[in-house]
């Protein structure tokens, strides 16, 4: 009967520390967003203070269960001599350890982040004062950021007019070959008996025929014109 009272308890508070793994595995990535945001503010707020504290209230809640396991495990001889038993609650107290490891990287996360944040503003409080005490040196600034501007357009400009002046110069050499071609084509059609009077006739039929169809054209356009 003992035996069965410590196996029901032993059930029932594995269950519940296990139920408590999962509720810190929620939290943790709830409580990991806070250091992605855009805008990171300079102190915790209300939120992430309340998911922190939840964490540290769960991670407690976890190691006191793991305790009354540990202490019914050592009262009751059948569960004492249970490897299986003795293993979960190895495995318990491994996932706990690592939860608070990843709770303290967590933090120095969001630390960092913050840090980095707060630094930046920082600065750019510090250049927005210097320029407002400054105002000669703002607008020396200001004048060196247009000549940037300027000079960065005078060299898309060159840039734009190399690759013009590239393919007009690619052009010109394509249109040289084609003369070149043309004049072999030519030279070597008045080497060969024949080829020049071949070549006209083509031409000449070509002329014929298309002075018929045009007329035949436009007979058919007379004819439909006083059909209509």
């Amino acid at each position: 009967m003992a035996a069965a009272t410590g196996n029901q308890g032993w059930a029932q508070l594995r269950q519940q520390a296990r139920s408590l793994e999962s509720q810190t595995e929620t939290l943790f990535h709830t409580y990991s967003q806070f250091s992605t945001v855009s805008n990171i503010p300079a102190k915790p707020n209300k939120e992430e203070h309340q998911t922190e504290m939840k964490l540290e209230e769960i991670l407690g809640k976890r190691e006191t269960v793991i305790g009354q396991l540990a202490r019914l495990l050592d009262s009751e001889a059948s569960l004492t001599s249970s490897a299986l038993k003795q293993n979960n609650l190895s495995l318990l107290r491994e996932k706990l350890a690592e939860h608070r490891q990843d709770l303290k990287r967590l933090r120095t996360t969001l630390q960092d982040a913050r840090n980095r944040a707060n630094l930046l503003s920082n600065v750019r409080d510090d250049i927005q004062n210097y320029r407002a005490n400054n105002p000669e040196a703002a607008e020396a600034e200001y004048m060196l950021d247009e000549r940037n501007r300027i000079d960065n357009s005078h060299n898309m400009v060159d840039s734009v007019l190399s690759q013009a002046y590239a393919t007009n110069e690619n052009f010109a050499v394509q249109r040289e070959t084609l003369a070149s071609i043309n004049r072999r084509i030519t030279t070597a059609a008045s080497q060969v008996p024949g080829l020049n009077t071949l070549i006209g006739k083509i031409s000449a039929r070509k002329r014929r025929d298309g002075v018929i169809m045009g007329t035949f054209i436009a007979f058919c356009f007379v004819v439909f014109w006083f059909l209509s």
